[in-house]
Parts: structure tokens; sequence; C-alpha cells
């Protein structure tokens, strides 16, 4: 067998031979291990979210830095993606307050180095496997302002919610004023046009706030009541299948 080190793209020729693909799923593998023996031992986390290049002056830096340390101190682990901006304030705040600070590092074209204040540190080479450990390892999401990467964090949440593979969880974004064109879109365009492209109670999957302490409060309060799931929130329909040891739900079989 030969030596495989991520190996060339799909067709090419190894220097022995053929590049089997199925080999690339001990390194998928092993990442997965790897991430639930570290995280399954960090219950509760809140998975933090947003720009990477957000400055210490900034506001949302501010804000996320005050945000790191009321997780904490409502008992939560912070969860980010490891690197720098609203990453580095969220684990700064929870490293400064005493708290389990942890970075989902991943390695990209151009190099991202993790911030300096990790008390738990992971590497990933896929993306969709750090995916996982966002969700599954969340009792909800705090998403401040960002680029393309926090919106996919942002709406995979409401995919996973919309769709029932998951459980509700909060998602609380932070900044009305940047998030204010979206929501407007999402509102007039998505759910209010001729043939809706979303149901008319999606949009209560998600909530925004300009106050950190009010979304700390929140996360705090459904965390202790399951409040998401509660009087007033949008209820599954039709029931929900049972849940996975994955962290996900059963699902039904769309094979007939």
């Amino acid at each position: 067998m030969e030596e495989w080190n991520g190996g060339p793209s799909r067709g090419d020729r190894g220097p022995s031979g053929p590049v089997h693909e199925t080999w690339r799923l001990f390194r998928i593998l092993s990442e997965f291990v790897d991430g639930f023996e570290v995280m399954s031992d960090l219950d509760p986390g809140i998975s933090v979210f947003g720009s990477a290049r957000s400055s210490p002056e900034h506001p949302a830096y501010q804000q996320a830095l005050h945000a790191g340390r009321g997780l904490v101190s409502a008992g939560f682990t912070v969860i980010t993606g490891g690197g720098p901006g609203i990453m580095e304030a969220a684990n700064r705040g929870a490293h400064e307050a005493g708290g389990r600070s942890v970075g989902l590092n991943i390695t990209l074209p151009h190099e991202q180095e993790a911030n300096a204040y990790l008390t738990h540190e992971l590497n990933f080479r896929y993306f969709f496997v750090r995916k996982v450990m966002f969700v599954k390892y969340a009792r909800g999401f705090l998403i401040f302002p960002g680029g393309f990467g926090t919106m996919d964090e942002f709406f995979e949440a409401l995919t996973l919610i919309q769709t029932q593979k998951v459980d509700p969880f909060p998602v609380i974004c932070i900044g009305s004023h940047f998030w204010r064109g979206l929501i407007d879109w999402m509102r007039d365009t998505m759910q209010e046009i001729d043939e809706p492209m979303i149901g008319p109670d999606d949009l209560a999957w998600f909530r925004v706030t300009d106050s950190v302490d009010e979304a700390v409060e929140t996360l705090k309060s459904c965390y202790d009541t399951a409040c998401w799931n509660g009087p007033g929130a949008p209820q599954p329909s039709p029931p929900a299948t049972p849940r996975t040891a994955e962290g996900t739900r059963t699902g039904f079989n769309p094979k007939r």
C-alpha cells in the first residue's frame, strides 16, 4: 500500500499507481475521533461566530470579549473557530474569566494562526468535520457580524432546525444594524413573495439583539428550561423522529 498524504486529485496517479479515494476515509475518521474525544468533556458549550477581520478596537470585538466573559460566568464553554478577530475576542474573554476556551481551527491555503487564548485546540483539514463539532457540542449559537463563513454557519443552523435534523437551539445574532438588511430581504423576498420560499414561522428560529447581556441571559435561560421548544416557539410538524447518538434525528427514508 502506498503512503497517502492527501494525494493528488481524483483521477490522477500517485507515485506507485492509482490513488484510491477510499483511503481518505481514515483521515476523515481520525478527525471525527479527535473531535469527539476532546469535545465530549466540554459540555455545555456555546459556539461563537464572527469576522476574523475585526480589530481589537472595533465595537464588535469588544462585545465579543464581553460575551466570552459572560458565557463563562453562566457556566458555558466558549467554542470558536480559533482564529483572530471575533473568535479571538470571545476566546480571550473566556480565558480571562478562567473558563474553558475552545478553538476549532482549520488549515487553509492562506495561513491562519490560532489565537493565544485557547485552553483546548483542535485543527481540522475538512470543513464538514469541523462544522459537526460546532453544532453537536453547542447548546446555542451566538453570531456577531461577519463574512461568508459566518453566514454559512448562520444558515446551516437554520437549515438543520427547519428540517428537524437537530433539536431547536438558540441562534442569537448581535448587531441589529448589521443584520437588518438581510432580515428585511428574508422577510420581504423569501417569505412574502407569491410563492414563499420559507414558512411563516421560520424567521422565529433566530433572534437579533444589540445587548450581549440579553443574549447571554437568553442562552442561559434556554439551557435551563429548553425554552426554544416551549410556548411561543414554532412547533415541528410532522412530529420529529427519534434522536441519534450523533446528535441529529433519524428522519424518514425518502426511498419509495
